[in-house]
């Protein structure tokens, strides 16, 4: 991507394998190759970021035609009728979703987000964000759920942010779903009086922020996963509890 030669974005769900593999590839660039991850799925010959809960997922892509119809950026969505096909959903060993899965309202998983480093940081992401917009109405999905992901494994050097998402944005209880007892890492760190909430907002990632001005919220407690070489969180959205202006954060299209 250059100046003499702006992205010419366009977004669509996968629809045949070969779609599927340039999704699993930037996957592996991103989370594998850039932020030291791995799985037991990951095939490094073919450079593919790959697990078992990809054939139940759609794919949702986003290309740059003015760089031969390239695949930029992804998203995975699983519907609840989607997670009932794989068994669970993906987040799922990582935390109790009881509170969603008794809600009575449709729901739906998001996760694997990603973008090529040439496309961070300027209309590429609202542009999958409006296409997510189209899909959720299309759909009818009330409730957003997903982890999402602080580089590196040791919850101290992320006391901070991680104190902030609890005192400030804990989700209310008929949503709060809370980390596996098996590995439940407290979230709690810093008491709220003692938080620098300033420098606490400056290492939470930009897809956290994100969802957080769309009203969201987190869940209770954290997991260390030492195979991504993360430390997740995980955010729930009520579509209903969003203001117009919200709305417009991730329903906008923006041109490239």
């Amino acid at each position: 991507m250059s100046p003499d030669n702006p992205p010419q974005f366009r977004v669509k769900l996968a629809a045949a394998a070969d779609e599927l593999q340039a999704a699993q590839r930037l996957r592996y660039d991103v989370f594998i190759k850039e932020l030291g991850g791995s799985g037991p799925m990951v095939d490094h010959d073919a450079r593919l970021e790959q697990d078992r809960f990809d054939p139940f997922f759609d794919h949702l892509l986003l290309l740059d035609d003015a760089a031969d119809g390239a695949v930029v950026g992804v998203y995975r969505l699983l519907r609840d009728d989607q997670a009932a096909h794989a068994g669970q959903f993906y987040s799922e060993d990582e935390y109790d979703l009881s509170a969603l899965r008794h809600c009575n309202r449709k729901v739906m998983e998001l996760g694997r987000s990603c973008l090529h480093p040439d496309y961070r940081g300027g209309a590429g992401l609202y542009h999958l964000w409006s296409a997510l917009a189209a899909y959720i109405a299309e759909h009818e999905v009330e409730i957003l759920f997903g982890v999402a992901s602080f580089h590196g494994t040791n919850p101290q050097d992320l006391a901070q942010p991680l104190s902030l998402l609890h005192h400030r944005h804990l989700a209310p209880e008929a949503l709060r779903v809370r980390a596996q007892a098996a590995h439940y890492q407290t979230m709690n760190l810093i008491p709220e009086e003692k938080l620098d909430r300033r420098a606490a907002m400056l290492q939470v990632p930009p897809l956290i922020k994100a969802y957080l001005r769309l009203g969201g919220f987190v869940g209770d407690g954290a997991f260390v996963d030492r195979a991504f070489n993360t430390t997740d969180v995980c955010l729930v959205v009520d579509t209903s509890d969003m203001s117009e202006k919200q709305k417009s954060i991730y329903s906008k299209g923006v041109t490239g």
